[in-house]
């Protein structure tokens, strides 16, 4: 008695036996469909997300969280740009390097681009001493003219450790012409950064071996920098330049691949939306059940009407027993879905056993397993938008039912 009275009528409509089987029937369909959308959406959010974690923070291995260049050729006074980064807390690294296009020829000619590194700097901005699957990253030591390859591009050059490429950069003005400039570079190891940009187009040399390759004296192309939280690059980038003074470019990982994440991020909002279409069946299974509930329920809202219940209070009792269903659905939903991601894996472990098959290749995907990355605001989100259609559909069937005249309902009773 100490709950309102179209909330008390609304709860035992939810738990009475209907008269009309059918309409019970379409009551529990509509639970499972919310159910099983919200499910299904939810674990396929977490996969997505754990894919996009994986590919920017395997992109993120290769690539500098920020990047200081000189607004012209090359940064001279690029020694002091380290030491100023440096004295930033915010920074956790900081290297020079040089980047360039070159044709390489090995068995096969194959473009790629050249980035030149201190081996001893180069490992606090990046993992790439820890991708060596072949050789070592310290052998790219001044005057050797040695070259590390990406995996793949090594195997489209048919190079391997021990052998030789020669590096094709620009053309030089001479006398006799345009000459190229030309080089051949030791191949001292191979690596694997599971990203094909990388795998498929990236050539790692010396320093100072690529200064003296391009002419540039002591110039570099930029300072790369490896910052504790890389949300804060365009922050940091910005004090720094503001320190060093002049005129300068800067750069973070957000604004160099803001292509390839607005379309990973616009490809799970589309797969969002779509499965969403699940749950809004769901919805719809719902508005049927309602509408027939109603209309089973004539004789009852006269009788509730004739006793003084308002319409506003009819209205809220078949309010309350729809978003009830939709409440149900939608815990249910999110209990299946949290169960249904944590265990995912080994549900695919047991269906290629099972089936021997391989769902997710690793020369394909570069995984061992499967990604996940469950992420609280999205299942907020989809229990929220559940919550909605529920609601939302209750509205139609409630407003039919305020709208019964009891004389005309109980002419035939």
């Amino acid at each position: 008695m100490l709950r309102p009275i179209p909330a008390a009528i609304g709860l035992r409509y939810l738990r009475a036996k209907r008269r009309n089987g059918f309409i019970s029937f379409i009551s529990l369909a509509s639970i499972f469909a919310i159910a099983i959308g919200v499910t299904v959406l939810i674990t396929t959010l977490a996969v997505m997300s754990g894919f996009q974690k994986e590919i920017r923070d395997r992109m993120l291995g290769m690539v500098a969280h920020a990047t200081i260049s000189a607004d012209g050729d090359t940064l001279q006074n690029w020694a002091r740009a380290i030491d100023v980064a440096r004295e930033d807390p915010r920074v956790a690294g900081a290297a020079p390097y040089v980047d360039t296009q070159a044709l390489l020829r090995g068995r096969r000619n194959e473009p790629a681009a050249v980035r030149a590194i201190s081996p001893d700097d180069e490992v606090q901005v990046s993992d790439l001493g820890t991708s060596m699957v072949v050789g070592e990253l310290s052998d790219l030591q001044p005057g050797s003219f040695n070259i590390v390859l990406g995996r793949e591009l090594a195997l489209w050059l048919g190079v391997g450790v021990g052998d030789s490429v020669i590096v094709t950069t620009d053309f030089q003005v001479t006398p006799m012409g345009a000459v190229p400039q030309l080089k051949r570079f030791n191949v001292s190891g191979i690596f694997e950064a599971g990203y094909q940009d990388f795998d498929r187009r990236l050539a790692v040399v010396n320093l100072q071996d690529a200064q003296r390759l391009l002419r540039i004296g002591e110039g570099v192309t930029g300072v790369r920098l490896k910052l504790h939280d890389m949300d804060q690059a365009q922050q940091v980038t910005r004090d720094l330049v503001h320190r060093l003074g002049g005129v300068y470019r800067v750069s973070d990982w957000s604004s160099e691949n803001a292509n390839m994440f607005r379309a990973l991020k616009l490809e799970k909002t589309m797969i969002g939306i779509l499965l969403s279409l699940i749950i809004l069946m769901g919805a719809f299974s719902l508005l049927n059940s309602q509408v027939m509930l109603v209309t089973d329920k004539h004789a009852d809202i006269a009788i509730l009407r004739t006793l003084g219940l308002t319409p506003g209070g009819v209205m809220q009792v078949f309010m309350v027993q729809g978003t009830m269903i939709g409440v149900i659905g939608t815990v249910l939903g999110v209990c299946g879905g949290l169960l249904l991601t944590f265990n995912l894996e080994h549900i695919l472990r047991a269906i290629e056993r099972t089936f021997n098959v391989v769902l997710m290749p690793e020369d394909v995907y570069y995984v061992t397993g499967l990604p996940i990355d469950l992420q609280t605001s999205d299942v907020v989100m989809i229990a929220v938008i559940a919550l909605a259609m529920a609601f939302l559909a209750t509205l139609y069937p409630a407003w039919r039912a305020a709208r019964t005249a009891p004389a005309e309902a109980l002419r035939y009773e």
